[in-house]
């Protein structure tokens, strides 16, 4: 099978641009409204250059998502294909369910003087159910089409997804949940209909994405600029006439833009091997399901200090990220158990471990 680097990289980016996302929130008028502890020195103007990710950021990570189950299933049967997607999904959400959404609780009761309490809530990891979910209702599907592969329809949509207005038509489907559901909020995923609803489209549309070949890559590689195009014009539509709050429909159409220019030149670019792949690809899952617990743990150290507030967002930023990697590379990594619990394989120590005993042996000899 073809390694696509294109698509681990994107999911790296995309997961690293969701940390500096949850960022900006502790400096906007809302944040507590959400959950997250609020500075109380605002970068208000910020957000227009975070609505521009909170349209696609979402979407987006569950159109990888398809796209990974696809390459899943080329060396597993349903029955692997639900145990390693347990282990990878359902247990690290409910590990962090009960151990680490607590923790960044805590830190927000005490933060605040409020009265400590033990809660239990999947928070920033409802992403995770929904995939699950995803999985164990679409895997009779996805095996279907595996067997199904080169015959009728497999031609049909590589047909529909090798001309340009061919891939712009599958957002008619976004368009049409975003009308029958009715969001209030476009961008409010978190464990609603409306994101229930677009991200089982967006990940049944990744998988179907990869099963139909080259075209969908060859399209989005030749027509990126005309993609990025459109999705710039529906973001100034947005901006300067409907003040960021575009009709649900528009919103829709928009998202897919930019994924579609992303995924262009992502393909263009990034599909290539890298030193640091392989090891920002492992760290970022865990570093997803920690972050907001550094999160809090960094605001709490910064807020109070008396700096300039764009020194205080930078400066959250970098503790975020050391904070997250330390916690990875010096916890996580190099402890079985936790490795397990954070949805990474254990052959890694296993395999380290045989390398050390390997040349010890040859020293010997």
């Amino acid at each position: 099978m073809e390694r696509r680097y294109d698509i681990d990289w994107l999911r790296v980016i995309a997961i690293g641009l969701l940390l500096i996302y949850h960022i900006a929130i502790v400096f906007q008028p809302w944040a507590m409204f959400l959950g997250f502890i609020k500075s109380d020195e605002l970068i208000e103007g910020l957000w227009k250059i975070m609505s521009i990710l909170n349209v696609w950021r979402i979407p987006f990570l569950f159109f990888v998502s398809g796209m990974g189950v696809y390459f899943a299933i080329r060396k597993r049967s349903w029955k692997q294909l639900l145990l390693e997607r347990s282990k990878r999904i359902l247990l690290p959400l409910v590990f962090g369910t009960v151990a680490i959404v607590p923790l960044q609780f805590y830190l927000f009761q005490s933060y605040y003087k409020l009265p400590l309490s033990y809660y239990s809530h999947p928070a920033h990891l409802w992403f995770l159910g929904n995939i699950f979910s995803y999985v164990v209702i679409l895997f009779p599907i996805f095996f279907y089409l595996k067997r199904s592969e080169e015959k009728v329809f497999q031609q049909k949509l590589s047909k529909l997804l090798g001309n340009p207005i061919g891939v712009l038509s599958i957002s008619s489907v976004f368009v049409l949940e975003a009308v029958l559901v009715k969001p209030q909020v476009f961008e409010m995923y978190a464990m609603s209909w409306h994101g229930f609803f677009l991200g089982f489209l967006a990940f049944f549309c990744g998988f179907l994405f990869v099963y139909s070949g080259k075209c969908f890559w060859n399209t989005v590689l030749k027509w990126r600029w005309l993609y990025l195009s459109l999705a710039i014009g529906f973001y100034l539509v947005r901006v300067m006439v409907f003040n960021l709050k575009s009709p649900n429909y528009l919103m829709a159409i928009e998202s897919n833009t930019w994924i579609f220019a992303i995924f262009g030149f992502g393909f263009k670019y990034l599909n290539k091997p890298n030193k640091s792949l392989t090891y920002l690809s492992q760290a970022a899952y865990p570093v997803y399901i920690i972050h907001m617990f550094v999160l809090f743990l960094a605001s709490i150290v910064v807020l109070p200090m008396s700096i300039p507030v764009l020194l205080k967002f930078v400066l959250i930023v970098c503790l975020t990220l050391l904070g997250c990697f330390f916690i990875y590379e010096f916890i996580i990594r190099r402890i079985g158990v936790l490795r397990q619990l954070f949805g990474l394989k254990w052959e890694g120590i296993k395999i380290k471990r045989i390398s050390v005993k390997e040349k010890s042996l040859q020293k010997s000899v």
